[in-house]
């Protein structure tokens, strides 16, 4: 019922900035919560920054400072700015949405949907 579309990956040099975006489509739902998550080569898949539908916005420590979680609850998109750009942020970025599915309203239900990623290269 729910596709998440990730778009903004890219090469960017080191100290640079990239803006990410995640545009959730479907029908009948509302956004519970979006989130951001990176897996670098070789490494397991984490957690950069997670935003409730209060508002609420948790970064991982490694991007505290250097990136910015935005929400347009209208168009369902997520914007994560991202500054000061390493080569520790190489990584494929995922967006993920919790969202309560409610098509058929007396058998609504949460449910969690995954795009399926962006790449983002940081270069010396």
């Amino acid at each position: 019922q729910v596709q998440l579309v990730e778009s903004g990956g890219g090469l960017v040099q080191s100290g640079g900035s990239l803006r990410l975006s995640c545009v959730a489509s479907g029908r009948a739902f509302d956004m519970k919560a979006m989130g951001w998550y990176r897996r670098a080569p070789g490494k397991q898949r984490e957690l950069v920054a997670h935003m409730t539908s209060d508002g609420t916005t948790t970064y991982a420590d490694s991007v505290k400072g250097r990136f910015t979680m935005s929400i347009d609850n209208a168009k369902k998109t997520m914007y994560p700015q991202m500054t000061s750009l390493n080569v520790e942020d190489t990584a494929d970025y995922y967006c993920h949405a919790h969202v309560r599915v409610s098509f058929v309203v007396e058998r609504a239900y949460d449910a969690d949907f995954w795009g399926q990623g962006t790449q983002v290269t940081v270069y010396s």
